[in-house]
């Protein structure tokens, strides 16, 4: 049985709890901690766990006993977490975003080598069907050699949003909508399509006036086989459509699921090719379904990887690779430069103090709360609403 404590419980804690309790067999929350222990007191109650609740993460390190530490704290505070628990020897899970610099990337992977601990950032959408058989099918070649792709991550906020006392600076929160939104569409973006070797970026702040951090930003990709990426975060898009979307020389294929092949007329003009869209639609049937998705499939394949008995399959480089497009796309657009990746250690940006130095700030906070009343949060519909 793999012990489990939860760092941070604010909405996105219930969705770690609700997963781990799928696995009753295999994972037990024995501890949770958060700054205000009524928070954490709150869920243990809730959800009817044996455990205990801490204020802070070295009066959890003291007193409890776990395997396994799932970090669901704000940004800010990922990195040096995620350096007590790994240094403590304990296996880490981090929620999005990894950390909020590179520097703090390379310092978690490097605790992670020395302890021989495992580190694991959330990217739940990789556990998702779609996704999984979209992957499977670009790399088969069936769609041919990839010419553009695009991944939109709309988001609608309202001003009260960046209210909440950490939202809105560039300290606390690390980024706006393209670190803390557009993050999970970021990761699968570079997992299916791959890192470009250069990018240009444009970041703006257009209709929130409480928040000095972004809430637009578009990107182009460049990539060494002449191929084109397109990365668009925004949190001004009622409706909230998600799209990533992969242009193939014989078809596209994208989530949500699309399939559309053409061919060409003598012309050069084209026309429909139903043979192909089938035999796509055929090879994707084929594909195998997921047990469990989302946060559970993710929470099931690090139980997996911490009982030896599978690979891990988001792993700290991953959430690393995430971490650098974010930083890249915030370089081109701070500077309006174009950025060659990879990052090094000599850029400005790859610190924390350096991001900070250089972000500009579009607006200054003038409100801040400590808590909302309401605490519910709306992931992609009203229908998916977690407290």
């Amino acid at each position: 049985m793999i012990r489990v404590a939860i760092i941070g419980a604010g909405a996105i804690a219930d969705t770690h709890i609700e997963a781990f309790l799928k696995f009753p067999a295999r994972g037990k929350v024995v501890a949770l901690a958060d700054p205000y222990p009524d928070k954490a007191r709150e869920k243990i109650a809730r959800y009817h766990l044996n455990a205990r609740a801490y204020a802070d993460v070295s009066e959890l390190l003291n007193d409890a006993r776990f395997d396994l530490g799932v970090i669901c704290a704000p940004p800010f505070a990922h990195a040096p977490v995620a350096l007590d628990l790994l240094n403590a020897g304990k296996h880490v899970l981090v929620e999005k975003p990894m950390a909020t610099s590179l520097a703090e990337c390379d310092a978690m992977l490097s605790a992670a080598r020395a302890n021989n601990s495992l580190l694991s950032i959330v990217a739940q959408n990789r556990f998702r069907a779609p996704l999984m058989k979209l992957k499977r099918l670009v790399e088969s070649g069936i769609i041919g050699k990839i010419a553009h792709a695009q991944t939109d991550s709309f988001w609608w906020r309202g001003s009260h949003y960046y209210d909440l006392w950490w939202r809105g600076t560039w300290e606390k929160e690390g980024g706006g909508c393209t670190l803390n939104h557009a993050v999970h569409q970021i990761d699968l973006f570079h997992w299916i399509v791959g890192m470009p070797h250069a990018l240009h970026a444009i970041v703006a702040n257009v209709a929130h006036a409480n928040s000095q951090v972004e809430d637009f930003s578009t990107t182009v990709l460049f990539y060494a086989d002449g191929k084109l990426g397109q990365i668009n975060a925004s949190l001004v898009h009622h409706g909230e459509p998600q799209q990533l979307v992969i242009q193939g020389e014989r078809a596209r294929i994208g989530v949500p699921w699309q399939v559309c092949a053409s061919q060409q007329r003598a012309n050069g003009f084209p026309e429909n090719d139903p043979a192909l869209e089938q035999e796509i639609q055929a090879r994707c049937a084929q594909l195998p379904e997921l047990p469990y998705e989302l946060h559970a499939g993710q929470i099931a394949n690090v139980l997996g990887a911490v009982e030896g008995a599978e690979e891990l399959l988001v792993d700290g480089t991953a959430g690393r690779n995430t971490i650098e497009l974010v930083t890249a796309i915030y370089a081109s657009g701070f500077t309006g430069a174009r950025v060659a990746l990879p990052l090094t250690p000599d850029n400005p940006f790859y610190t924390r103090e350096g991001i900070l130095k250089h972000a500009p700030h579009f607006h200054e906070k003038t409100r801040s709360v400590e808590n909302f009343a309401d605490n519910t949060i709306i992931v992609g519909a009203a229908s998916e609403q977690k407290k």
